[in-house]
């Protein structure tokens, strides 16, 4: 069952890189298999958290209490313009040519205290979902976005 039928999309596309200097790298194109998104540094680490879905509703959020948040620093790999949050391990997604399956909330990090003490008690349910894409393909900006309730 598809949850929205609005016409969702990918607004950024994100890598972790490991460099100190510029540890996150907004791309035009990710390619993702099971294993996470392939060329970040936590590629094939831990497969249930290996690619992390968030939404403009976080930001926003965070803007409404004040905290200035730049583009990427929830750590996603890819932003979008509709909150997966409501969504449930098990769920699925569907971005551009690649489905994936919800296999977590995601949990707060220390780094989000970093930015802001008021940051991780506010985003504790809207910070972004991980997902696990369930075969190989090619993500790009741009690209359309299913919600759908297993």
């Amino acid at each position: 069952m598809i949850l929205d039928n609005t016409q969702a999309k990918v607004l950024r596309l994100y890598i972790s890189t490991g460099d100190k200097a510029n540890p996150r790298k907004e791309v035009e194109s990710i390619t993702v298999d099971p294993n996470g998104v392939v060329g970040d540094k936590f590629y094939a680490k831990d497969t249930n958290r290996a690619i992390l879905l968030a939404s403009v509703t976080a930001y926003e959020m965070a803007k409404e209490n004040n905290i200035e948040l730049e583009a990427g620093a929830l750590g996603e790999n890819i932003y979008l313009d509709i909150n997966p949050c409501s969504l449930i391990p098990g769920d699925k997604v569907t971005i551009g040519e690649v489905a994936f399956e919800i296999t977590q909330n995601c949990t707060l990090c220390k780094g989000l205290s970093s930015i802001s003490s008021k940051l991780p008690k506010l985003l504790k349910d809207d910070r972004g979902i991980f997902a696990k894409a369930l075969y190989k393909g090619t993500i790009r900006v741009g690209d359309s976005v299913e919600l759908h309730r297993s």
